[in-house]
């Protein structure tokens, strides 16, 4: 009885650091999105419209991308809904293709329509294979539109890679609890 006692004792106490160490995680990526909401800003103030009028938006502080033709992408981020964050989300795009190079960006989400939001809250959404996405810069914002009631901003933090799509990334979301 002593031992069973023992083993659920340190289950609890994997379960707890287990739970801490993914919290701590969640808080450092949404700090890093708040951050990168600014960054935005600081770049582009024409983007302050998106984040004031969209139903929500994903921020993916540090999306690292990187490919000699075959490619891929990942990132975690904050899914915001009416400004408030409602969750965790993650990204991730493998495809074949001209590509060179590797490259860190910021990437952000909006979505123009409570139903676009409801999609990728769903847990299964993705870029089509057409997407691309508006490079944050002085002005770029102004004369930008949503497809399908998304669009997409990404601004180069480091690297150089010849590959601005989106296309095919695909999306997990976990809501808070």
């Amino acid at each position: 009885m002593k031992t069973l006692k023992t083993i659920v004792a340190v289950c609890l106490l994997f379960i707890t650091v287990g739970a801490t160490a993914q919290n701590d995680k969640d808080k450092k990526i949404m700090a890093d999105a708040e951050k990168a909401k600014a960054t935005l800003i600081e770049k582009d103030a024409g983007i302050e419209k998106f984040f004031e009028n969209s139903s929500g938006y994903a921020i993916f502080p540090n999306v690292g991308k990187g490919g000699l033709i075959i490619g891929g992408a990942s990132g975690n981020g904050v899914l915001y809904e009416d400004g408030t964050p409602i969750g965790m989300a993650s990204l991730k795009k493998v495809n074949i293709g001209l590509q060179a190079g590797g490259q860190a960006v910021i990437q952000v989400i909006f979505f123009e329509t409570d139903a676009a939001l409801a999609e990728f809250k769903e847990g299964n959404f993705e870029l089509s294979a057409e997407a691309s996405a508006v490079i944050a810069d002085k002005g770029k914002s102004k004369d930008a539109n949503y497809s399908d009631g998304v669009i997409v901003f990404a601004l180069p933090k480091a690297g150089l890679m010849a590959d601005a799509s989106v296309g095919g990334q695909k999306f997990d979301f976990n809501a808070f609890e």
